[in-house]
């Protein structure tokens, strides 16, 4: 299903006719939802997060359904065909995916030499992750293939900002970079590259308020222009979870949506207080409506990404959270967003 709404939505964004139909119905702007970030100009708040438009597909189209911005990925520095199916599930009642995909994309080469003759109609960014592999196992591997991805990347100019995913649950070796120590090697390499746009770190979900703080001292040491709170959780015993629901799906897998919202806000409400005047915050995990974005953002994130919550409610989804965003804004007597950020904070 998930392949075919991709195939579908490519096709409709080669017709120029449909992304305008789609444009009148979805497509809603204010100018108290613009802001200016890191150089980039950004319409709205609402992005579409990595992990979804996994091979940058959907970059024509999205515009239209009134996404300020999309991140694409993660790729790889190889293509990669990803964990053995079935790699997906939905947990309706705790509202939430089960995820096992394992970084499937193209590679940075197909991806990259088909982006780079495109025009875009919002910022996008690009997530890059460590190939999938058993060969990326050991430290010294897994920085270079990072290192090597990240360099094609900046080479093809293609994209207004970059995300290293350190946070990936699904591939070979877990989560090596999410460990400070490794962190650091990884972003000392990279930071000899150098970088003409700004990057993002996605933090993952299964961490405390310590071990958070660690991570963000060293992206604050390599100057990482922001990071990305959160990406999926692995924690099946949580008690936002359905535990009769959980026993039925697959196996292997990290989790989305509802089930990540609290969690992400937490990490998110910490790293705005103690770093927020050094790293911009993207909210991500959890976000099925306008208070649910308008909260990520009150606590510190200055734009917000979904995925998951599309999923469950429908297109129309970013429309009526932008929407929303506005009224809460005119309510609290806010001229602009960026004034609301990390205002509960």
């Amino acid at each position: 299903m998930h392949d075919l709404t991709v195939s579908f939505g490519e096709k409709l964004g080669n017709s120029g006719t449909a992304r305008s139909i789609v444009n009148n119905f979805f497509n809603y702007k204010h100018p108290k939802l613009k802001q200016r970030l890191l150089g980039i100009d950004f319409s709205n708040p609402m992005g579409l997060a990595a992990g979804f438009d996994k091979n940058a597909r959907l970059t024509q189209f999205l515009p239209n359904f009134g996404f300020g911005f999309e991140e694409v990925g993660s790729i790889t520095s190889l293509s990669c065909i990803g964990n053995p199916k079935p790699r997906l599930d939905r947990l309706p009642k705790s509202r939430g995916l089960v995820v096992n995909y394992g970084l499937c994309n193209s590679g940075a080469d197909a991806i990259l030499s088909r982006l780079v003759s495109l025009k875009y109609e919002f910022p996008l960014g690009i997530s890059i992750a460590k190939t999938n592999s058993p060969e990326t196992i050991t430290k010294e591997d897994g920085i270079e293939d990072y290192k090597t991805c990240f360099e094609k990347v900046l080479k093809s100019k293609v994209g207004d900002y970059i995300t290293v995913n350190i946070s990936c649950p699904n591939a070979y070796g877990g989560e090596p970079f999410s460990m400070p120590e490794n962190l650091n090697d990884l972003l000392a390499a990279l930071s000899l590259v150098p970088r003409i746009k700004p990057v993002f770190v996605k933090i993952p979900a299964d961490i405390n308020q310590q071990e958070l703080s660690e991570l963000l001292v060293i992206c604050r040491k390599y100057s990482m222009n922001g990071v990305i709170i959160s990406n999926l959780t692995k924690d099946r015993k949580s008690k936002v979870i359905n535990q009769e629901e959980i026993k039925d799906v697959i196996p292997k897998g990290g989790i989305s949506g509802k089930p990540t919202f609290e969690k992400s806000n937490e990490l998110i409400r910490f790293a705005y207080k103690n770093f927020g005047k050094e790293l911009v915050i993207m909210g991500c995990g959890g976000v099925f409506c306008a208070e649910d974005a308008y909260r990520k953002i009150r606590i510190g994130a200055s734009l917000i990404q979904l995925i998951t919550g599309l999923i469950f409610q429908g297109p129309q989804l970013v429309c009526e959270i932008n929407r929303g965003l506005v009224k809460f804004l005119e309510r609290d007597g806010f001229a602009n967003i960026s004034e609301a950020v990390g205002i509960d904070s």
